[in-house]
């Protein structure tokens, strides 16, 4: 299983920490440290859309206009803290974020 998301995001470290504890092997891909290439950024934008974007966030609001009128891809690609988080990979299935509903989805199995 992979994590991609921020070291210091809280909600990341709380999904690793809770799946490795159910003995499920994570890896964690910072990305700012690994930015997603064209094709993975590609793969989440068909998944979620513009869900993928967080547009709470203070970062997406310090974006400049330009930047805010891009699709997704150039606003990740552009601040990668912007992207929603964690997106967690199961095999070919993706999830986004770590409410209930996928913490059912990955804890149950």
């Amino acid at each position: 299983m992979v994590i991609y998301g921020l070291e210091t995001c809280a909600v990341c470290q709380k999904a690793q920490k809770m799946l490795k504890f159910e003995g499920i092997e994570v890896i964690f891909r910072d990305i700012r440290a690994e930015p997603l290439n064209a094709e993975e950024l590609a793969e989440l934008i068909v998944e979620f859309g513009d869900n993928l974007v967080d547009r709470t966030s203070n970062d997406y609001r310090s974006l400049n206009n330009w930047l805010k009128a891009s699709e997704a891809d150039a606003q990740i690609t552009a601040k990668p803290k912007v992207m929603a988080r964690p997106v967690i990979r199961d095999g070919d299935s993706l999830y986004l974020g770590w409410d209930e509903s996928v913490q059912r989805a990955l804890l149950s199995n």
